[in-house]
C-alpha cells in the first residue's frame, strides 16, 4: 500500500495519491465498522432495528453541515452531487434499491466486501462494472422520456437554509424509522456513529481535495469503458454520454487520474487491510447455483440501476443529499421501497 501511495506522488500526482488516502480510509471503516447502507435497510425493514439507519441520517447531517457552506463559498472550484429529476432517476432508484438487497451490497458495500474477500462480492463487482458502462451508454435514451434540469438547494436559497431544510427532511425520515420499530428498540450504536463521524469528514476531505462529492459508480463504468475502447468493441464518440469532452478526456487518460476511480482503489485497499489485520474469519454462507444466478443477475442490475439513477447510496444519497441536490430525496423513498420488494425476493431464493 504504501509503495503504491508512493508510486502515485512520483508518477501521478500528489492529489491523487491523497485521494488514495482517503479512499483508504473509506474502506476501513466501510468494513472496520461493518458500516453498511444495504444492511441497515435490511434491518430496519425486517428487524425493525433502526440503528444502522440512524447512523446513516447523522452522516448526511454532518457531511452537509461542512459541504454546503463549502459549496456557497467555492461555487467555481466545488461542485455538488447533483442529478434531474427524471423517469430515468424513478426506475433506476427502485431498481437499484431491490438489487442491492439481492446481490447484499450497494456500490461502497460491493466494494469494500469484495475487499474482505467475500466470494458473492467479488464476483458481483466486474458485473457490477460492466452494467454501469452499459447503463451509461443507454442513459441518453432514458432521459428522452422525461426530465427535467437538476434543483440545488445550495445555489436555490443558500448554504443555511438548504442545510436546514436539509435537517429538517432527515429530522422526518428519522422519526418515521423510530415510528416504525418502537420506543423500546435502540436507536443508537457507538460503532456505527464514530463510523458515521469518519466517513463524513472522509466525504469532506473528498469533495475538498477533488472538487466534486464523494461517488462509486462512475469508476466502475469508466473501467469497462476503457476496456471496451482498448479492444475496439466501443467508439465513444458515436455515444451521448462517453462523447462529452469530460469523458472523452477521462477515457483517453490514465485511470490513476481518475478521482473516482482512484478512491474506489483505495475502498478496496482499506478493506484489504482491514482483512488481513482479522484474527479469526468467519467463513461466508455457501450459496446454491440459484442463488448464485441471482446475485450476478442482481449484481448487473446494480450497475445500469445506478447510473439512471445518478448515483448508488453513496452518489445519489449521501453525496446528493448532504450536497444539497433534490434528486437525492427523490432517489431514498423509490430505493427504500425497491428495497422492500428485493427483500422479498431474497427470501424466496432463501438467503
Amino acid at each position: 500500500m504504501a509503495a503504491f501511495f508512493l508510486a502515485l506522488v512520483w508518477f501521478v500526482s500528489m492529489r491523487q495519491a491523497v485521494l488514495f488516502l482517503v479512499g483508504v480510509g473509506m474502506g476501513s471503516v466501510l468494513a472496520g465498522a461493518r458500516f453498511g447502507f444495504t444492511t441497515g435497510w435490511r434491518r430496519l425493514i425486517e428487524q425493525r432495528d433502526p440503528r444502522g439507519v440512524m447512523a446513516q441520517l447523522f452522516l448526511m447531517a454532518l457531511a452537509a453541515a461542512i459541504s454546503m457552506p463549502l459549496l456557497a463559498a467555492f461555487p467555481h472550484d466545488l461542485g455538488a452531487a447533483l442529478g434531474p429529476p427524471s423517469i430515468s432517476l424513478i426506475v433506476g432508484a427502485f431498481v437499484f434499491g431491490a438489487a442491492m438487497q439481492m446481490a447484499d451490497g450497494c456500490g461502497s458495500g460491493t466494494l469494500y466486501k469484495a475487499g474482505l474477500g467475500i466470494p458473492l462480492n467479488m464476483t458481483i463487482l466486474p458485473v457490477f462494472a460492466l452494467g454501469s458502462f452499459l447503463g451509461s451508454a443507454q442513459l441518453e435514451q432514458w432521459l428522452s422520456l422525461g426530465a427535467v434540469k437538476p434543483v440545488g438547494l445550495v445555489g436555490r436559497f443558500g448554504p443555511w437554509e438548504a442545510f436546514g431544510l436539509t435537517c429538517l427532511g432527515l429530522i422526518v425520515l428519522g422519526a418515521a424509522a423510530l415510528l416504525w420499530c418502537g420506543k423500546a428498540k435502540p436507536w443508537f450504536d457507538r460503532r456505527l456513529f464514530i463510523g458515521a463521524v469518519l466517513l463524513a469528514i472522509l466525504a469532506v476531505l473528498n469533495l475538498a481535495i477533488a472538487g466534486q462529492p464523494w461517488g462509486v459508480v462512475y469508476g466502475f463504468g469508466l473501467w469497462v469503458a476503457k476496456i471496451a475502447v482498448a479492444t475496439g468493441a466501443f467508439d465513444p464518440a458515436s455515444n451521448p454520454f462517453w462523447s462529452q469532452s469530460v469523458n472523452l478526456t477521462t477515457l483517453s487518460q490514465s485511470v490513476f487520474l481518475d478521482v473516482t476511480s482512484i478512491t474506489n482503489i483505495g475502498i478496496l485497499a482499506g478493506a484489504l487491510w482491514i482483512a488481513a489485520g482479522q484474527s479469526s474469519k468467519s467463513a461466508p454462507a455457501s450459496l446454491t447455483a440459484r442463488q448464485w444466478t441471482v446475485g450476478i443477475i442482481a449484481g448487473f442490475l446494480l450497475g445500469y440501476s445506478s447510473r439512471l439513477a445518478f448515483g448508488c447510496n453513496i452518489g445519489a444519497m449521501v453525496s446528493g443529499i448532504s450536497t444539497g441536490s433534490v434528486h437525492g430525496w427523490i432517489w431514498v423513498p423509490l430505493a427504500f421501497c425497491g428495497s422492500v420488494l428485493g427483500l422479498r425476493i431474497r427470501r424466496h431464493f432463501g438467503y
